[in-house]
C-alpha cells in the first residue's frame, strides 16, 4: 500500500527585497513536491498578507486571505481571515522565503508557537544565519576561518575613515540582513563608500563592510539534522566583476556554475569539513548552503556566509550540487520534508512543564 500523500503548505513570496526570487524558487519546489505530495501554495504578499492559492502551482498574485493561529490546539490549520473558518490543514509547512520575515527566524517562531512541523532551520539558527554580524561572531567562536570585516550601524565619518585605513580598497558593502546580492556594492574608491553605505542602509539598520579577496568562489550544500552531510563543492564563475543580483538571476547572465568544482581531493574534503563546521556553528538543521572564498595567493579556504534557505530555482546551486552527488531534485525536496518531520518529532518529545 502506498504511503498517504502529505499536505505540504509551500510558503513563498514574503515582505522582503527577495520576494521575486522566492516566487521563482517556489515554482520549482512545487513542481517537484507535487510528484509525491499535495502542495498548498501559500503566498505572502509584499504587504505581509497570507494568501492560500488554488491548484499546486504558485502564482505571484491572488488567493484567499488566511492566517495561522499561534496555538498548538489548532493543529496547524490555516483559517480564513474573514470568518476564521478552516481553509486547509497542512501536515507540514515548507518555507521557501528569502530574506527578512522568512529566513530570519520570524516565521519559524510562529511555527514553533503553533507547534507545527516545518522544513529547515529553527528560530535561533535562522536568525544567526540571516544576521551576518551574528553569523560571523559564531563562526569566530567556532574558529571557522573568514575574511576581515567591520559592521556599521548608520553613518559615521570617523568610523568610515578608520575602515578605509584598516581594510583598504576595494571593499564590499552589503546589508547585514539580506541576501541574493540585493543592495551589495563593490567600492573601488574612497568616494564610493558613502553612496554604497546609503544604498545598504535603505534595507537594514546594520551594514557589513568586507575586504575584497582575490579568490575563487566556492559553494557547498549541507543536508541533515544531527548528522549533516556535505555535497561535492561547486564553483561560481561570475560573468561580471562580482556575483551580483543580475549575475545570479538574469536570463542574460553568462555566469558559469561548475559542479563539481575542479579541486584536488584534499581541498575538496577540507571544503566539505568546513561546510559542516559552519552548519554546526549556528546549530542549523535540515539544509543550508555554505559559501567560501578560496584565496588565490595562499590557497586558504575562508567561509563567507551560510544561507539557511538557499535559492531553489531551476538554476540554483543547492539542488544542482546534490544532483551531481546523485540526489535528484524531487528526491531532495522529499528528503527535506522528512528531515522537517524528524526534527518536529524530536521537539515534541521535550518537556514543557516542570513538576
Amino acid at each position: 500500500m502506498a504511503e498517504p500523500r502529505l499536505k505540504v503548505a509551500l510558503v513563498f513570496g514574503g515582505r522582503s527585497g527577495e520576494h521575486e526570487v522566492s516566487v521563482r524558487s517556489a515554482a520549482a519546489v512545487a513542481a517537484a513536491l507535487a510528484q509525491t505530495h499535495d502542495v498548498l501554495p501559500l503566498l505572502i504578499d509584499k504587504q505581509g498578507l497570507w494568501l492560500l492559492q488554488e491548484g499546486t502551482a504558485p502564482q505571484s498574485t491572488g488567493g484567499v486571505p488566511v492566517f495561522l493561529a499561534p496555538h498548538p490546539g489548532d493543529q496547524g490549520r490555516l483559517r480564513r481571515l474573514d470568518s476564521a473558518a478552516p481553509a486547509a490543514s497542512p501536515d507540514i509547512y515548507f518555507p521557501v522565503l528569502h530574506g527578512p520575515y522568512g529566513e530570519d527566524g520570524a516565521i519559524q517562531g510562529l511555527f514553533e508557537l503553533a507547534a507545527v512541523p516545518y522544513v529547515g532551520a529553527g528560530v535561533a539558527a535562522s536568525a544567526a544565519g540571516m544576521d551576518k554580524e551574528l553569523m560571523k561572531a559564531l563562526f569566530a567562536h567556532a574558529r571557522v576561518a573568514q575574511g576581515p570585516y567591520r559592521v556599521l550601524r548608520g553613518r559615521d565619518a570617523a568610523v568610515e575613515a578608520a575602515i578605509l585605513r584598516e581594510l583598504g580598497l576595494p571593499l564590499f558593502v552589503k546589508p547585514a540582513n539580506l541576501g541574493s546580492s540585493v543592495a551589495v556594492s563593490k567600492v573601488k574608491a574612497a568616494a564610493g563608500l558613502g553612496p554604497a553605505l546609503h544604498a545598504a542602509l535603505e534595507y537594514d539598520r546594520k551594514v557589513l563592510v568586507e575586504a575584497a579577496i582575490d579568490c575563487r568562489e566556492l559553494e557547498i550544500a549541507i543536508l541533515g539534522n544531527d548528522e549533516p552531510e556535505a555535497s561535492l563543492p561547486g564553483e561560481v564563475i561570475p560573468d561580471r566583476e562580482f556575483y551580483d543580483y543580475d549575475s545570479k538571476y538574469s536570463p542574460e547572465s553568462r555566469t558559469r556554475l561548475v559542479i563539481p568544482a575542479e579541486l584536488e581531493g584534499a581541498l575538496r574534503r577540507d571544503a566539505q569539513e568546513l561546510g559542516v563546521r559552519a552548519f554546526r556553528a549556528i546549530d542549523a538543521c535540515g539544509y543550508a548552503r555554505v559559501d567560501f572564498f578560496l584565496e588565490r595567493q595562499t590557497g586558504r579556504l575562508l567561509v563567507n556566509e551560510i544561507n539557511t534557505i538557499p535559492g531553489f530555482t531551476s538554476i540554483s546551486m543547492f539542488p544542482k550540487m546534490w544532483e551531481a552527488a546523485g540526489l535528484p531534485y524531487a528526491q531532495l525536496v522529499t528528503r527535506l520534508v522528512r528531515l522537517g518531520l524528524e526534527r518536529h518529532a524530536q521537539r515534541a518529545r521535550l518537556r514543557t512543564a516542570y513538576a
